[in-house]
């Protein structure tokens, strides 16, 4: 299983000397407290550290400066608790190099009418400060998210929270390594793209090996190795023979079990968080890696089809960042199929010839062995199983040539109508929002792809603040959708960002 640092966020608190040293002592205090009851709080994914107050233009700078080398730190939390002057901000704000959140809140959550004098005005004077600070950031460019509230209501601990997800997930870009295992299906131009422009962008490495070196790791595993796993998997989920001889079928689940164990190694070696293959070129491999991939995603690793690149590092991106979860639902690719068109029922079938993640599965697991006409080998073995319902998110990165966008569409997800007994593959059925006709002809207008990076366990806005800390465009289809004003915000999009 790929794991996730432990990171923590520092809660950076601004003020000056200008209140006097009591002023200063209760600031500290009511900065520890505030950590403090956070971390207590269950709402936040990761730690809050408390910093010294920041006062000055050298400790400000040391302080981000410090927060840049810290690769425990994956973002930092500022407050303005009284007025502190934003040119001293200005060198640590350049230098910083770590996702930044504006907390625009205040320590008392209620004015003390009877008691209010001057000395409580300049001590708890956030309404003043962080409005001077949030001058500069803005006057400089930078971006930031900004939560506003009482900093012990929970509504705004989810938020901070929220955002920590974000801030892991950009942190954690620029460790993906995308393994390409041979290219991209020929003549298909969704999955290609600029993989030196995706590293510069997003951190990513992609790197391409012969099938065949990665073939050889797999012909090495053992075959106690590989019974070990079969086992696992007949103890784990139901077996379908549909009519098939069951020694024959298991010597099917065995080729994938041996492809799991060998492309793992092999990934955990060369150190890849994420892989596609490409059913046109599969070397000495006995059979489409399907039931292996589906269950390397599972373990949190990131994959596309066809040689879809971007998709598995954003697959990868995505599992990063919902970490944790609570009762997560899951996160997976996934690929526009067919249609329903019948009036009051209108939805996509979300599907691929293997390879979905049973992390989003609803009920029985079960393994499948039947016939594919693409890529010329045995009969594959994959796990078979419809999806949950609820709302998720479906987003497709693709590269426009000059720049890369994000597209980013609200999804609720059903159960299908009928079964499918015929179908032998994973499925999802989902609505796009604000409907079918609105979501597919947005999606179309906006460039998306056919394959995407699904979630529903991630929000818009977190994937839309990933985005703009990026520094690429995103656009929303949800149900505050019109295709006039999408059309509006995909010119806007135009002007602003080709010209960066």
């Amino acid at each position: 299983m790929l794991a996730v640092k432990n990171y923590k966020f520092w809660f950076c608190v601004g003020s000056q000397d200008l209140y006097g040293d009591e002023c200063l002592a209760n600031v500290a205090a009511h900065a520890k407290e505030i950590v403090e009851k956070l971390n207590a709080s269950g709402k936040l994914p990761f730690e809050v550290e408390w910093r010294p107050t920041l006062i000055t233009n050298e400790l400000i700078r040391k302080t981000f400066n410090e927060a840049n080398n810290d690769e425990n730190c994956a973002g930092v939390i500022v407050w303005c608790h009284t007025f502190s002057p934003a040119k001293s901000w200005i060198l640590g704000l350049k230098e910083l190099r770590k996702p930044l959140l504006h907390l625009h809140t205040q320590y008392n959550e209620e004015i003390p009418y009877d008691s209010i004098d001057m000395d409580f005005m300049n001590e708890n004077q956030a309404a003043h400060g962080d409005r001077e600070w949030g001058h500069i950031v803005s006057r400089m460019g930078i971006e930031r998210k900004v939560v506003v509230g009482y900093w012990a209501d929970p509504v705004v601990q989810e938020k901070i929270g929220s955002w920590m997800r974000t801030a892991v997930g950009v942190v954690e870009s620029s460790h993906i390594r995308v393994m390409r295992v041979a290219d991209n299906m020929r003549n298909v131009a969704v999955t290609e793209g600029d993989k030196v422009e995706a590293q510069i962008k997003f951190g990513w490495e992609v790197d391409a090996y012969p099938v065949n070196e990665i073939a050889k790791s797999v012909e090495a595993v053992s075959q106690s190795d590989t019974n070990a796993l079969v086992d696992e998997y007949y103890e784990k989920y139901d077996i379908l023979l549909e009519g098939r001889d069951p020694e024959e079928f298991k010597k099917h689940v065995a080729v994938q079990a041996q492809i799991e164990l060998g492309f793992e190694r092999f990934l955990e070696e060369k150190n890849y968080q994420a892989i596609v293959t490409h059913f046109g070129d599969l070397g000495s491999l006995k059979q489409l890696p399907g039931l292996a991939i589906q269950r390397l995603m599972e373990k949190g690793y990131g994959f596309g089809a066809e040689g879809d690149w971007k998709v598995a590092a954003m697959v990868r991106l995505m599992k990063i960042m919902t970490t944790g979860i609570k009762n997560a639902k899951g996160t997976s690719m996934l690929e526009d199929y067919t249609y329903n068109l019948v009036k009051g029922k209108e939805g996509i079938l979300e599907a691929h010839m293997l390879e979905i993640c049973p992390t989003i599965a609803d009920g029985p697991i079960s393994i499948k062995c039947q016939p594919l006409s693409m890529g010329d080998r045995e009969d594959p073995a994959r796990l078979v199983f419809t999806s949950k319902e609820g709302q998720g998110i479906a987003t497709s990165l693709i590269d426009l040539g000059d720049r890369f966008r994000l597209i980013i569409n609200t999804v609720d997800c059903k159960k299908n109508e009928k079964p499918m007994p015929k179908l032998p593959t994973a499925t999802n059925f989902w609505t796009p929002q604000p409907d079918l006709y609105t979501g597919a002809e947005a999606w179309i207008l906006a460039g998306g792809a056919h394959h995407t990076a699904f979630s529903y366990d991630l929000t818009a806005e977190q994937m839309g603040d990933w985005a703009a800390a990026m520094g690429i465009e995103a656009v929303y289809i949800d149900n505050d959708t019109t295709i006039r004003n999408f059309k509006r915000d995909l010119m806007l999009g135009d002007v602003v960002y080709s010209r960066r």
